[in-house]
């Protein structure tokens, strides 16, 4: 469906100004600086005919005011330079798409050839923004590798440079591969949590998103979430945003049982920042209720394991009525609590609520959670990135996008992109 996107934001045709005027940076916006170079390319007052001298200081004026004015224009149309908040969104019943993926590069050839093909592939598509859902390589570390494949601090500088070579605002949410995982041996033996502090600064350290042109987010600044040292510190990687009509959230949800098992469980870090995610989940439907919001979307990395049985956990599910999994001890169901919370705010919404996240890396869009009655929530669909697929090499390094349309019942609709040039088992025609 080739839908309208008020997020092409290409080159509006104006001219740059003259060689005899430069445009200053965006901080000093508000004066133009005459150029230096032979007298005939420049206005200066020795250029000025007698007949113009007693008007020179309203030429220069209206020539300055005139070279300020095609300045902002031309800043305001160069992608590089654009920082967009939600009021700039026009009209918030207008139509416009988004990018979903995650759970990739897992290998060299991934990061060197697949990533790039895809981040190519989103930004020929004018997309409003897109979002990783986590874990920027695989769950252990490669032995001679060329690119990070452990916890060290190249793995994030190369999540950043990947972020930032992407057109639309970039947003980001960790994976356990990132921090959880981290105190492996197999990817470095580090303290997760002091890898998780490092995320924070090297992602979150200001209320924008990442990519060419970036978007202020809310951010959950409350101290709820522990950092390294038991300290208490901001979940600053919790964010939201809106475009046009729709509610948009991050939260730190993480794969395996979100910290309850693995190498070194911390059910102390486990419970705190389960705590902040329900208060910023509450939070965030809150605020699409009283702004009569379409819809909302919600994007964290874990597989929570919903109410039918899942092939990609084993064939798992929850018991409808408790929300407990049968063959698990309670202790290690890091998803529980939550799940209870969304049930409920998903019933009171009544309007769209998609769920997305990554970590069991098979493509879907479904509807696999139920009521206590076993009745399926119609309002609500869970979408799955494709993530890393070993078995065809570079890839499934894809995409989905997501069509937005404020004013169409399900507000949702969504394309499986395969970049052609990632193509493995069957070739791009």
């Amino acid at each position: 469906m080739k839908i309208k996107n008020h997020n092409d934001r290409r080159s509006t045709g104006v001219p740059r100004a003259q060689s005899k005027w430069r445009r200053l940076p965006i901080a000093s916006v508000g004066a133009v600086e005459p150029c230096s170079g032979e007298a005939k390319q420049c206005v200066t007052e020795t250029s000025l005919t007698p007949k113009l001298e007693g008007n020179r200081r309203l030429f220069r004026f209206v020539f300055g005011l005139a070279m300020i004015t095609l300045t902002v224009v031309f800043l305001a149309s160069s992608s590089s330079w654009v920082v967009r908040s939600d009021s700039e969104d026009d009209d918030e019943n207008e139509a416009y798409s988004i990018g979903l993926w995650g759970d990739v590069p897992y290998s060299d050839l991934q990061a060197l050839t697949g990533v790039p093909n895809l981040i190519a592939d989103m930004n020929s598509q004018h997309l409003a923004f897109s979002v990783h859902n986590g874990d920027l390589k695989g769950g252990r570390g490669t032995p001679g590798s060329v690119t990070p494949t452990t916890c060290v601090d190249a793995l994030y500088v190369q999540g950043v440079n990947f972020f930032n070579a992407l057109q639309a605002p970039a947003m980001f949410t960790p994976g356990d591969n990132d921090w959880t995982d981290c105190d492996s041996a197999f990817n470095g033996g580090f303290n997760s949590l002091e890898r998780l502090d490092h995320e924070r600064q090297v992602f979150f350290s200001t209320p924008f998103s990442l990519g060419k042109r970036r978007k202020r987010q809310e951010v959950q600044t409350a101290p709820l979430c522990l950092g390294f040292g038991g300290s208490h510190v901001p979940c600053a990687e919790n964010r939201r945003w809106s475009v046009g009509n729709v509610v948009y959230v991050t939260l730190n949800i993480q794969g395996s049982c979100n910290n309850l098992c693995e190498v070194n469980p911390d059910p102390a870090e486990h419970a705190a920042r389960n705590a902040a995610n329900i208060a910023w989940l509450n939070e965030s439907f809150d605020k699409a209720e009283s702004t009569g919001a379409a819809a909302i979307m919600i994007i964290s990395q874990a597989n929570p394991v919903w109410n039918v049985p899942d092939f990609t956990s084993g064939g798992l599910a929850r018991n409808p009525q408790t929300l407990v999994v049968t063959g698990v001890p309670p202790e290690l169901d890091g998803f529980r609590d939550f799940l209870i919370a969304l049930r409920t705010r998903v019933i009171g919404f009544r309007k769209p609520v998609a769920y997305v996240h990554g970590d069991s890396h098979y493509p879907r869009i479904d509807k696999p959670f139920l009521d206590a009655q076993g009745r399926r929530l119609e309002n609500f669909t869970r979408v799955e990135t494709f993530g890393n697929n070993s078995a065809n090499g570079t890839n499934d390094v894809n995409w989905i996008k997501v069509n937005v349309d404020p004013q169409r019942r399900e507000v949702f609709s969504y394309q499986l992109e395969i970049v052609p040039q990632n193509r493995t088992a069957v070739p791009a025609p």
